[in-house]
């Protein structure tokens, strides 16, 4: 009985220790599928490809993807295909044709230029001059200054989920481009050609996965990278990292848990216009719940029904009665201290990021390092640690597709989520804060020589934060205020009265020695 109970202990063991396939076992995508004559008694495009008609799209596929839909040849009917119409570069000419308004839309879009991301990360080592997208970020092969490098780190590392690139290759996280990256479905990174109307969560967290709000929404928290945070445990999912990397499951927004999605606060007009140039504004909490608000302007998924306000949520399809901000604080503070202040249970705090260029085919020092939330990184460190032969350290540069020198490594120093930072924002108003901006590179060149060492951004925020690093932003965490988030805000304005009466006693030399 022993060695029987023995066997099945081991036996469960080694099954939750199973790993996932390796990176060069990755799921085929659509363009990756067999297109062999799988019907030789119809002709065109229906001959050699399963047909994939969208209710809302019965037209030929010629449509959207050009090409001669009236030849069996392949090589003549592939002529002037469009493999990805939805692509920015071709959405126009493609989803345009009946979206006009909605593509003219999306091409000033923060969600396609990501402008602000770009301008964060490019001002604070040392740009002047804002871009107006991604596209324009400069292309710097062998960099000389740490700004070069920030922009080879952008195109190479970053910007690897955008509207110009289909993501990597993981289960959950494969995408469409441009329109299709949010009304496209996909099933196990293949597209399945079924357009979505109203993009649900699923499309959402294709990018807002990892650290990033979204995926906070639903409390998920990223493991480490280390070898010894890899998760020894069985699965229903079908992939135990279809995100990349494992994630804890803490506790998810209370929006979350009552059923709704991104879509019921974040509209279609918010997410496909520019908020920079006068575009769709962003919904605020007290929009919906502060009856002032209501009274003024009443949402179009809210209606009034016997005094209560009931919001129609798109997740579950039901109404749910909005609870109205009725404690005192509300008033006392106003707008001088953001909601997620007190009403965010957790915050990402990644402390010390740090990314290093390495040109060479060293890679023993990472080998507990493997998994590093970027495919084509996994991929070649999987393979070279454990094969004779060796892939080249490239990396494909996530704008315009080309293969580059060097791929780029990440890791931090601390990843914590229990304490929610504060500080001031541009205006004075105390927010919730992360160090988003606590990025060090390095760069390590094909003859082994060190030519950017641990270079730290300067964060572009006021010289009011104790931490420039620290930049504002909004937890997707949220739920009651509970009876501590008094000791919260009292931490943090002792924490500040403490700085501002050491900068104004101590002389300036003493300043600089501390």
């Amino acid at each position: 009985m022993f060695y029987l109970s023995l066997f099945v202990v081991c036996s469960l063991f080694l099954a939750g220790c199973s790993e996932d396939p390796a990176p060069s076992e990755q799921p085929k995508t659509s363009e990756e599928q067999a297109h062999g004559v799988i019907n030789p008694e119809l002709n065109g495009c229906r001959r050699c490809h399963l047909p994939h008609q969208d209710k809302a799209h019965t037209f030929t596929c010629s449509t959207c993807h050009a090409g001669n839909e009236t030849n069996n040849d392949k090589q003549v009917a592939h002529t002037g295909l469009i493999a990805k119409p939805a692509h920015p570069a071709t959405m126009n000419q493609a989803c345009g044709q009946c979206h006009q308004g909605q593509v003219a839309g999306v091409a000033q879009s923060l969600h396609l230029t990501l402008a602000r991301e770009v301008n964060l990360v490019r001002k604070s080592f040392g740009a002047r001059e804002a871009l107006t997208g991604l596209t324009q970020i400069p292309i710097a092969d062998v960099p000389e200054t740490p700004l070069e490098l920030a922009d080879d780190l952008l195109r190479r590392r970053c910007l690897r989920c955008h509207l110009y690139s289909s993501g990597d290759p993981y289960p959950s996280v494969n995408h469409g481009t441009g329109c299709a990256a949010c009304h496209l479905d996909f099933s196990d990174g293949a597209a399945t050609h079924t357009f979505l109307k109203t993009p649900g969560d699923k499309q959402c967290l294709q990018c807002h996965y990892g650290n990033w709000v979204g995926a906070d929404y639903h409390g998920r928290f990223e493991h480490d990278f280390n070898d010894e945070y890899r998760t020894p445990y069985t699965t229903k999912e079908p992939f135990t990292r279809p995100y990349g990397v494992e994630y804890h499951q803490l506790s998810p927004d209370i929006h979350q848990q009552r059923g709704m999605i991104c879509i019921d606060c974040h509209s279609g007009a918010e997410l496909m216009n520019s908020r920079q140039k006068g575009g769709a504004q962003g919904i605020q909490c007290q929009d919906c719940h502060l009856q002032q608000s209501l009274e003024k302007n009443l949402p179009a998924n809210v209606s009034r029904v016997q005094g209560k306000y009931l919001f129609q949520s798109q997740g579950d399809s039901k109404q749910h009665e909005i609870p109205l901000m009725r404690d005192p604080a509300h008033t006392a503070y106003q707008e001088t201290i953001a909601c997620q202040v007190c009403h965010a249970q957790w915050a990402f705090n990644d402390t010390g990021t740090h990314l290093l260029r390495n040109d060479t085919n060293e890679y023993d020092s990472f080998w507990k390092l493997t998994t590093q939330g970027s495919w084509e990184v996994e991929k070649i460190l999987t393979h070279n640690l454990n094969s004779d032969t060796t892939l080249p350290p490239t990396m494909r540069d996530k704008i315009n597709g080309e293969e580059k020198k060097g791929i780029w490594h990440q890791g931090y120093t601390m990843r914590r989520w229990e304490s929610v930072q504060l500080g001031r924002d541009e205006k004075g108003g105390i927010a919730v804060m992360r160090p988003v901006l606590d990025l060090h590179l390095s760069w390590l060149d094909d003859k082994n020589k060190v030519r950017f060492d641990a270079i730290a951004a300067q964060s572009a925020q006021s010289e009011q934060s104790a931490n420039k690093s620290l930049q504002p932003y909004t937890p997707h965490t949220t739920g009651p205020a509970g009876m501590f988030y008094r000791l919260r805000l009292q931490e943090f304005y002792r924490l500040e009265k403490g700085r501002e009466e050491t900068t104004v006693t101590k002389p300036p030399g003493q300043q600089l020695k501390d």
